[in-house]
Parts: C-alpha cells; sequence; structure tokens
C-alpha cells in the first residue's frame, strides 16, 4: 500500500473539501491510502476519515504566525515525509505553496498542486502573492492538475497547458446519491413548509463569489411576478448576516430560509424545482454538478466554465442582464424544462465511478 499525504481540508464542508472526500470514499484503500495535514483545529469530514483509516495531523495556520507555522511543518516534514509517495496539494490560489517547498526540501518524491479556481476574492496582498508564486512553483511542484481547462490561465498562466504532466481531474460525484425521489421530495417540501411554493435551491459559501446579494434580488423580482416562492440557502460563510439583513431589507422574511451547512443537501435538492447559481467566478463547482445530477433545472453565470453544462436544462445569463431578466429565466425557461434524468450525467466525465481508477493510478504512478 501506498501513502499520499494530502492538504486542502478545512474546517468547512465546502467544494474543495467534497472533491477530496468524493475521491477518497471510492479508492481502494487496500493499494493506496490518504493523510491529512491541516491548519485548522476543527477538520471537515475528521470522523470518516479517521474511520476510512486516514490520519488528520494538525499544524498552525501561517496566518496566525509565520514563525509557529515554519517551525511545525518542518517539525512534520523531517518525521513523516519519509511515509509519502506524494503530496496532493488542493487549493484556490498559490498564495501559499509553503507545502511544496518543505516537501520537496524533505524529499517527496511527487508534488501535486491542484488548482481549484479561476479567480480568488483574496486580500491585494495575497494577490500579488499567487502571481508571484506561477513562476516559484514551477520549481517545486512536479504535477499541475486543473479541476477545468478554463480555470487555469489565472491559476498557472497562459501557457498552463504546457506545464510537466498537467492533467485535468474533474470533479466528481457518485450519481445514485442524488436519483430523483418523490417521497424525499414530498417529505422534505412538506417539512421546510413549501409544498404550494416555487423553490428556488442555492448551495454555497456566503461570500461574494457566490453572489448570493444577486440571487436574493432575483428572489424579490419572482415574488414581484407573483409567485409563491421559497428560497432555500444552504452554507455558511462572512456574508452570511448581512445576506439576512438583506433578506429583511426585501421583505423576504418567511420567503428565504438560511439553512446553514447540511449533511442532507442531496435530499435538500430533493425539494427544490429550480438551481440558480450567480456566481462572479468558478472552477468547476460541486454543487452544479449535484444540481445537474439531481435532474434540476439550473439558472446560472455565464461566469461560470462552460464545461460545467451537463444536461440541456441548464440556462446560462449574464451578470449584466438584470434579476428581472433572470427571474423570467427561471420562471420561462427553467421551470417549463423541468428535471432531466440521469442517463446524461451518468456518461459524464464527473461520474466518480469513470473517474477515481485514473486519479489512484495518477497518485501512485501505477499504469492505468
Amino acid at each position: 500500500m501506498k501513502n499520499v499525504l494530502v492538504f486542502g481540508m478545512t474546517e468547512n464542508p465546502g467544494g474543495v473539501e467534497s472533491v477530496i472526500m468524493n475521491y477518497y470514499r471510492a479508492m481502494d484503500r487496500s493499494r493506496v491510502q490518504l493523510d491529512f495535514l491541516c491548519n485548522s483545529d476543527t477538520v471537515a469530514y475528521e470522523e470518516e476519515i479517521l474511520a476510512l483509516g486516514g490520519r488528520v495531523y494538525k499544524i498552525p495556520a501561517r496566518r496566525d504566525g509565520r514563525r509557529a507555522f515554519h517551525q511545525a511543518l518542518d517539525a512534520f516534514m523531517a518525521q513523516h515525509a519519509r511515509e509519502y509517495c506524494a503530496i496532493w496539494v488542493n487549493v484556490c490560489s498559490l498564495a501559499n505553496i509553503d507545502y511544496l517547498k518543505a516537501a520537496k526540501k524533505y524529499g517527496i518524491p511527487k508534488r501535486i498542486i491542484h488548482c481549484h479556481n479561476a479567480a480568488n476574492g483574496d486580500s491585494f496582498l495575497r494577490g500579488l502573492l499567487h502571481r508571484y508564486n506561477r513562476r516559484v512553483v514551477r520549481g517545486v511542484a512536479t504535477d499541475f492538475w486543473s479541476c477545468s481547462d478554463g480555470a487555469c490561465p489565472w491559476f498557472y498562466g497562459a501557457e498552463a497547458g504546457k506545464l510537466p504532466h498537467y492533467q485535468l481531474i474533474t470533479n466528481a460525484i457518485d450519481p445514485a446519491k442524488f436519483t430523483p425521489d418523490p417521497q424525499v421530495r414530498q417529505a422534505y417540501r412538506r417539512q421546510l413548509g413549501c409544498e404550494d411554493a416555487l423553490v428556488v435551491g442555492h448551495v454555497g459559501r456566503f461570500h461574494f463569489q457566490k453572489n448570493q446579494s444577486f440571487l436574493l434580488d432575483v428572489v424579490s423580482e419572482l415574488a414581484r411576478m407573483g409567485q409563491p416562492v421559497k428560497a432555500l440557502l444552504v452554507g455558511q460563510g462572512e456574508d452570511l448576516e448581512p445576506m439576512r439583513e438583506k433578506a429583511r431589507s426585501l421583505g423576504l422574511e418567511g420567503q428565504v430560509e438560511f439553512l446553514g451547512v447540511r449533511s442532507d443537501t442531496a435530499q435538500l435538492y430533493q425539494a427544490m424545482d429550480v438551481f440558480v447559481f450567480p456566481s462572479q467566478f468558478e472552477g468547476l463547482p460541486m454543487a452544479l454538478l449535484e444540481a445537474q445530477a439531481n435532474g434540476l433545472p439550473c439558472v446560472v453565470s455565464d461566469a461560470i466554465v462552460p464545461e460545467i453544462q451537463v444536461n440541456p436544462n441548464l440556462y446560462r445569463l449574464s451578470l449584466q442582464d438584470s434579476p428581472k431578466q433572470w427571474a423570467e429565466c427561471v420562471v420561462n425557461k427553467a421551470l417549463k424544462a423541468g428535471r432531466v434524468d440521469q442517463t446524461q450525467f451518468a456518461h459524464s466525465p464527473y461520474d466518480i465511478n469513470s473517474q477515481v481508477q485514473r486519479l489512484q493510478a495518477l497518485l501512485t504512478e501505477e499504469a492505468l
């Protein structure tokens, strides 16, 4: 059995964390085992990781003190680096590539940097670090992966495709978990008090990237059109309270449910009628893949990479279009189209069952 060290898990069970866990669950763990190096006290899915045989190591975050961070990282690598055939670093920007530098210093032979976003909302300083590290990382990493070709120019630069050992590693899910279930749909709609409403769904961190402010404007327009509308917003983040306040200011109390972090998102998709995702930028969003695996009609921003589309009932609009135009698309196109079956998704590159063997071989340099 080979061991791979993974960085990328945080306290938030978000998109990157879901990608890693979907692959981890599907792997043949008698051939490859993952351990996790983290810089948060709480780690998403930690109990499940331990149950699957992985180990979780925690060191201080660099933002909490560079000296303590580097001392802990060096100490960890000095003690454990020889145990690993590879390190797999999953990040949304290149502002911090110290994990790869330490892995090179202590002899981990395969050092993978994996891009998960097409832009980033970091501070000005982290933006400068990202651009500087585009050059530096080429001398530190051995393998360059991305969630989508569309995310590469921002992350790696204009010549991303010429990087050594470049691989497109799709975000992948198990579509069986999202199979439409009329009984679950009925039960959840009753529980959420939205049996007779148009249910608009959204899953994402409350952050300007996900653009929930625009989403609330769309919901407001739907209400003005006379729609009995209910919005289900799943997630947490720094913009949660401002969005609660905006919903109140728009008079949407009772029409917007802020559901927080949920472990039953697969069931919540069943309750939705339309999935709305007006992101400012994305790599390859997991929530949008999950919604499509459920067959939901989706209305999304054209800032999202085009390869995200699997189903025909996905509609792309510009963020320059008005919330009213988005609301009209929801009613006149998405809602009328309704759900589609899972046939196309099951034959797409986003099905974990068709992707896990390739990723496992790339991690361990086994022949496919």
